[in-house]
């Protein structure tokens, strides 16, 4: 796998992600022709939410070329496990100094009190909510992990907590009526979600993906790159058009 501005190498992308669990080839043709971008994400990622609008530009002008899919990377388990030295955090409040950059950095606006009034005590739920929704379908997934950083990021609620995650569902429910509530909250009861996120984790370590957000592309016959870290639209956009632009012709 070529990196693009990254501080690691790994093993072929195709190789590494087919043994991981991501199907590649498919029947369907306008499936196929697709380059697969696989998003290593979490809703508490604060360069991920400064990365939300360059995704959703990418998406929609290549909404032709691409297969998009989500992994929730499960970023913080638990404080006593927490441990970034590339940031020096290994506690809430040291948080606040990293989103505040971030929105220096990106001018995406971010509310870092959070750290101070109310911190969350890990990533873990609301990873599992985003899956809950996902079996549902890709664009119930979009509204919620969307609407969970919305509510973390410029709100200050703590999506560590079930009752802020419910109260975010239904608020999603009333706006998009393709969000079944219903089917979310029984995802979240039975455990399916948490099965689902359970895949997601056992695949990002596999991977060691250990830093979000960091995206993939892939496709038949193209050697893969990887993106890590937030980067601007035109780094997104350079990615994608390379893998187009060395695609191997059908014979």
């Amino acid at each position: 796998m070529e990196h693009l501005y990254g501080e690691r190498s790994l093993m072929e992308a195709v190789d590494q992600e087919k043994k991981a669990g991501i199907q590649i080839n498919s029947t369907d043709s306008s499936i196929a022709d697709r380059v697969l971008i696989t998003y290593y994400t979490d809703p508490l990622c604060c360069w991920s939410w400064a990365l939300e609008e360059s995704c959703r530009q990418l998406r929609c002008e290549y909404s032709e070329k691409v297969q998009w899919k989500n992994i929730m990377g499960g970023m913080i388990q638990d404080w006593s496990s927490y441990n970034d030295p590339m940031n020096a955090i290994n506690k809430p409040l040291q948080f606040g100094p990293v989103w505040l950059h971030a929105s220096q950095v990106s001018g995406v606006p971010m509310d870092s009190t959070i750290w101070h009034t109310d911190p969350p005590a890990t990533s873990f739920p609301s990873c599992i909510a985003v899956k809950c929704a996902a079996l549902q379908s890709p664009e119930a997934e979009e509204y919620l992990l969307s609407a969970l950083r919305r509510a973390v990021m410029t709100k200050a609620k703590n999506i560590a907590r079930e009752s802020v995650i419910m109260e975010i569902a239904e608020e999603v429910s009333r706006a998009h009526s393709s969000f079944d509530l219903a089917s979310f909250q029984q995802a979240w009861k039975d455990g399916s979600g948490l099965q689902a996120f359970r895949s997601d984790l056992q695949q990002t370590r596999y991977l060691k993906i250990g830093r979000y957000p960091t995206l993939t592309f892939t496709m038949d016959g193209v050697k893969g790159l990887m993106i890590t870290g937030y980067r601007p639209y035109p780094i997104l956009k350079q990615a994608l058009e390379h893998m187009m632009e060395n695609k191997v012709p059908k014979k």
